[in-house]
């Protein structure tokens, strides 16, 4: 059994949702107030198993700790209220947090986590699949305008029926594919549907694809009709003001503004894909909604729109 709080109140749930770019609250409010007490936040860090303080009060004065340091504050809103404030929400702000009261041998906690509305989606590079070592993997995904996923939201994202067949990186370090039609490539038939994982492997030396995470967007993503290369599809989308799209931008249009165009268009990666949110007979015959893709043609070829940020 969790152990009885007799300062800290339970929070009335233990995930707060939101979605980036909003401010989001993680409450944490005291029923009574020891004396020489300290409130600590921290965020615990699933890739290296670590706490980061975040703040530190005293119920009059407090300091602000790491790179999250200008986009938080304790909301006070009475002398019992504790709870942190984040604004801005960022990617990097998903996960888990700790209210740690600090009070002699009286010390007590409680954990919340703040989960993001978004969409995971496979990454490999232009040359092939099974190339990035993890820390490949991370920056691949953040230059795509995402982050690594956590287990939960890949677990999510299979119940939401993320099928994939090649293993991929996740945010801890552990490799997983998820598989809703079970089939011969992809472990055989006789393997139940589900997460299947390849456990903790070698950051430096194993090979594998990414898990990209995302989440909604601050702008709007369209798409240029034309026969472009890639460089006359970039300069089409600066000739605008705006930029070429990265791939986690397009996933982000798809899910949160239902960007539905049968059209494949250029990508900032050099990649061509199209987003489809009602699959129809000629836009690539798929039953089911999702982010298509031509793989990585010729930057050469004068075939294709692009999609622009």
């Amino acid at each position: 059994a969790p152990p009885h709080l007799q300062y800290l109140l339970e929070p009335p749930h233990a995930a707060v949702h939101t979605q980036r770019g909003a401010t989001a609250t993680l409450p944490c409010v005291l029923r009574a107030l020891p004396r020489n007490y300290r409130v600590k936040w921290s965020k615990v860090e699933p890739a290296n198993y670590r706490e980061s303080i975040i703040i530190i009060t005293n119920g009059l004065s407090h300091k602000n700790y790491g790179p999250l340091s200008p986009r938080v504050r304790l909301r006070h809103s009475h002398r019992y209220d504790a709870s942190l404030t984040i604004t801005d929400v960022a990617l990097e702000d998903e996960g888990r947090y700790r209210c740690q009261l600090v009070n002699g041998l009286d010390d007590e906690s409680v954990s919340l986590t703040l989960h993001l509305e978004g969409v995971v989606f496979p990454y490999q590079p232009s040359n092939g699949r099974y190339k990035f070592n993890y820390h490949e993997a991370k920056r691949a995904c953040e230059q795509q305008d995402s982050r690594l996923a956590t287990y939960q939201q890949l677990y999510q994202a299979w119940t939401e029926g993320l099928d994939w067949c090649n293993a991929g990186w996740i945010l801890d370090g552990t490799v997983h594919y998820p598989i809703i039609n079970s089939r011969e490539p992809c472990g055989g038939r006789l393997l139940l549907p589900g997460v299947r994982s390849y456990g903790p492997r070698d950051k430096q030396k194993d090979l594998f694809d990414a898990f990209c995470f995302t989440s909604a967007l601050q702008g709007r993503v369209y798409f240029i009709r034309g026969h472009l290369n890639f460089k006359e599809a970039g300069q089409a989308c600066r000739d605008h003001g705006d930029e070429i799209a990265k791939v986690g931008q397009l996933y982000s249009a798809w899910k949160f503004s239902q960007l539905d165009r049968c059209d494949g268009g250029w990508l900032a990666d050099g990649s061509v894909r199209y987003p489809i949110t009602t699959p129809r007979e000629r836009c690539g015959g798929l039953p089911d909604p999702g982010v298509r893709s031509f793989g990585f043609p010729s930057k050469e070829l004068r075939t294709y729109g692009t999609y622009c940020f």
